[in-house]
């Protein structure tokens, strides 16, 4: 019976989503009928709505990903046997993005450089582990 209860739960949440979703859209519409540039990019099967103003650029979405992953790979136990690949890897496009506009400098070069090297070194792990989630 608890199953039963747990799933209505989950059910409610998802049709609680569904509407505020469909909410949302309609808004976005009244706003663009004034002019207003919003820009709505929606996952709904996973709960995730992303509202972006009409100045926002791709360099600008990229970072706001970016960061996402950051947390994600902040968060992760560094046993998880994909840590290293994320971690490294965000770090390397965290400089990359930064220095979107300029020039990496040699530090930069040798940073990126080393966090290549733990992405290496940490191949084994991917290798030899499977992970299920």
């Amino acid at each position: 019976m608890h199953a039963c209860r747990t799933s209505k739960a989950i059910l409610d949440m998802t049709e609680d989503f569904s509407t505020f979703h469909q909410s949302l859209l309609e808004l976005v519409k009244s706003f663009e009928k004034k002019n207003v540039l919003v820009k709505l990019n929606s996952d709904p099967d996973s709960n995730i709505i992303r509202i972006y103003g009409e100045r926002s650029n791709g360099l600008a979405l990229a970072k706001t990903g970016l960061e996402e992953i950051e947390e994600l790979a902040l968060t992760t136990a560094e046993h998880h046997p994909y840590w290293s690949l994320l971690y490294n890897g965000s770090q390397i496009l965290k400089i990359v993005l930064d220095k979107w506009n300029d020039k990496l400098t040699e530090d930069e070069i040798k940073e990126i450089l080393w966090y290549i090297e733990e992405i290496k070194n940490s191949s084994s792990n991917v290798t030899s582990h499977s992970h299920s989630e």
